[in-house]
């Protein structure tokens, strides 16, 4: 189910929340039960169009993860070398965000704007240290499945990783042709003259 606050008016908020929260988008292999128990640990946010919310690089205030259920975001990537950015994604309702920052407080790998006024629901790293204490049973299967979609990140990261390494090969290799190409015309011409 992807839906958004607006879709589903009769619905309350904790409710659409926790049924995002299960999406193939956010983390599927938790439970519904489980996902109510932790909206309640989660607060709501606002956030007005335009607004930069996340920070590719930001060393501090990175410990939380957001859930978006109303609007769209766009996920940017700084290019190396560059000074400009590259848009990877656009997110909308059920996404989630920032599971990495959640449990380790490193700096941000993208940079994130609201395109459109966004509902969200945050998750603190305190708030997720109160979870564990309080329910750790439920702790325990959110962190599982923030693990699986982690890891479920890595392994498609690394399959593009062999992709471009493969494409990357096979243009060496034409480039390869072409220069022993260029070096036998130059000898023959000097050869020839």
């Amino acid at each position: 189910m992807r839906s958004s606050l607006s879709e589903q008016p009769d619905l309350p908020p904790e409710e659409l929340a926790a049924r995002l929260l299960v999406t193939p988008s956010a983390l599927d292999e938790l439970r519904l039960t489980d996902a109510k128990r932790v909206v309640k640990y989660m607060r709501p946010q606002l956030i007005e169009a335009g607004t930069v919310f996340i920070h590719e690089g930001k060393l501090t205030g990175n410990d939380y993860m957001v859930l978006i259920l109303e609007g769209d975001i766009s996920v940017e990537s700084e290019l190396p070398g560059n000074d400009g950015s590259i848009v990877v994604n656009i997110m909308g309702p059920g996404h989630l965000i920032g599971e990495m920052g959640v449990l380790d407080g490193s700096p941000r790998s993208a940079t994130c704007t609201a395109i459109t006024d966004i509902a969200a629901a945050v998750l603190s790293r305190s708030d997720l240290r109160r979870l564990l204490k309080a329910e750790p049973a439920v702790g325990a299967r959110l962190l599982l499945a923030i693990s699986k979609r982690m890891a479920d990140r890595l392994r498609e990261t690394t399959r593009k990783l062999r992709t471009f390494a493969q494409m990357n090969k096979a243009l060496q290799q034409e480039l390869d042709v072409i220069a022993r190409s260029r070096r036998g015309a130059g000898r023959a011409a000097d050869d020839g003259s």
